[in-house]
């Protein structure tokens, strides 16, 4: 029997609750950090470039997003199965899918990166993009998908430090991400006077740079995982897929709904506002997309920082604790949930202000309502953020993708439809909608893993 690491004995003994602080909380500010990018992102180009730019890089994100998704499928898709073999104590498992992981996404994003920079013409057009708006949107796709190989394994190589039991030094380098990004915008759109392709850069090379540095432990052999030899099999490579496939599709599935959103919004936006008003619809649906930057990342990091000690401990059929550790997670995403939801109601025209300028009087005004009628998803949305990577985290993939395409395609769109005749208020109480029906579907699986737990706790109990 191999010994056991710090990271490997803190996931089995650790007391729940202080589990939680030395775990999530870390963690939770990591993805706050790593999502403050976007946001400073946002209120540099809302405040220096215009609306203009504001919604063409809303339409090139998406196309961005989606190849960082192929890097989550193999980066989130390899954690679970590497905890659970750390669970067993089979480090070599562990490391060897570790190994290959990385290689996988850095050829992936070679292939997607090139994709996104041959074909950013039709690509933006395909995403909604007009005459106007074409030009900026595929320069700030070019720009981002030179740099994609390598800022693509940041992601991956910040789940990795956390299985590691690095949760500070993630929160660190995320922080450390943020800073450099603030910095480079304000060289390249303050000093140098750039346009969107100073944005780009900015991001792409902190996010570089960080998947440089979130590399050296990993390099040095200082954390349990461990770069080695890597033997690729069929058998590994499904494995991944299928646990990064919900994860995979939430991401894309979210991208497609956010196409269908700037299609619709520049049609209703038109017939709601006037001439430009599509233009208008569109910048403000991405006023809603950074203003959420403030609050879901926070969900995300509780409930994948807590990813790690659930598989690990799912591994070593320690249900209880599993329960235990699960059931401080729901109760830390719902004080986020509550207190986001608290945050967007009461100062909308304050966040909306951040993105867009003070004589944009019009698109400020529609900002602040919509944002308020968004706001309520989060008395709903932590449920099924902590369900989904609850699932994915003990290798229920199947569970897990019902939950992420039906949060991230099925129940938009339907509602989409179904809202259609209340105008721009339909698709700002979307999200609302959505997150709603999302709750009611995670209560439905999570009482039938309930069974399934018990079941599997008896059966041990009764051949010990």
């Amino acid at each position: 029997m191999s010994t056991k690491t710090k990271a490997e004995i803190m996931y089995a003994t650790m007391n729940p609750w202080r589990l939680f602080f030395v775990v999530a909380m870390p963690g939770m500010v990591s993805m706050f950090a790593m999502s403050v990018y976007s946001i400073i992102e946002g209120i540099f180009i809302g405040q220096i470039l215009g609306e203009g730019a504001f919604a063409a890089v809303n339409i090139a994100m998406p196309l961005v997003m989606i190849n960082f998704s192929l890097a989550d499928l193999i980066g989130v898709g390899a954690s679970a199965p590497i905890s659970i073999a750390l669970g067993k104590e089979n480090h070599k498992t562990a490391n060897n899918i570790f190994s290959c992981s990385v290689i996988m996404i850095f050829c992936v994003s070679i292939i997607m990166g090139s994709i996104m920079f041959f074909a950013a013409v039709p690509l933006s057009r395909l995403m909604g993009a007009d005459d106007v708006l074409l030009e900026t949107s595929v320069r700030y796709l070019r720009t981002a998908a030179l740099c994609s190989p390598l800022a693509a394994l940041f992601f991956a190589m910040d789940n990795y430090l956390r299985i590691s039991g690095f949760v500070k030094t993630s929160m660190i380098i995320n922080i450390g991400c943020n800073l450099l990004t603030l910095g480079l915008l304000s060289i390249f759109l303050l000093g140098l006077k750039m346009d969107v392709v100073g944005s780009a850069l900015a991001t792409s090379i902190s996010m570089c740079t960080s998947s440089f540095v979130a590399m050296i432990p990993f390099v040095k052999k200082k954390t349990v995982l461990k770069f080695t030899k890597p033997k690729f099999s069929t058998a590994m490579v499904k494995q991944i897929a299928a646990c990064g496939l919900p994860v995979f599709l939430s991401n894309v599935s979210g991208r497609v709904t956010s196409i269908l959103m700037n299609i619709s919004l520049m049609s209703v936006g038109a017939k709601a506002l006037g001439e430009g008003g599509g233009q208008t619809a569109v910048a403000v649906y991405a006023v809603l997309m950074y203003a959420s930057d403030l609050c879901w990342p926070m969900l995300y990091g509780i409930a994948d920082s807590l990813a790690p000690a659930l598989g690990y401990n799912w591994g070593a059929k320690n249900y209880s604790r599993v329960k235990s550790i699960a059931k401080r997670a729901y109760i830390g995403t719902a004080i986020v949930g509550f207190v986001s939801t608290s945050l967007l109601f009461f100062l909308p025209g304050t966040i909306a202000s951040w993105f867009v300028k003070a004589e944009d009087i019009k698109l400020l005004e529609i900002s602040t309502h919509a944002i308020r009628l968004f706001c309520f998803a989060y008395l709903f949305r932590w449920i099924a953020v902590t369900t989904q990577s609850y699932f994915t985290a003990i290798e229920k993939p199947l569970q897990a993708t019902i939950m992420s395409v039906a949060v991230a395609f099925v129940f938009p769109v339907v509602l989409l439809g179904a809202f259609w005749s209340f105008g721009l208020d339909g698709i700002w109480f979307n999200f609302v909608g959505v997150n709603a029906l999302a709750a009611a579907l995670s209560v439905f699986l999570l009482v039938r893993l309930m069974k399934e737990i018990k079941k599997k706790e008896l059966f041990y109990e009764t051949i010990r």
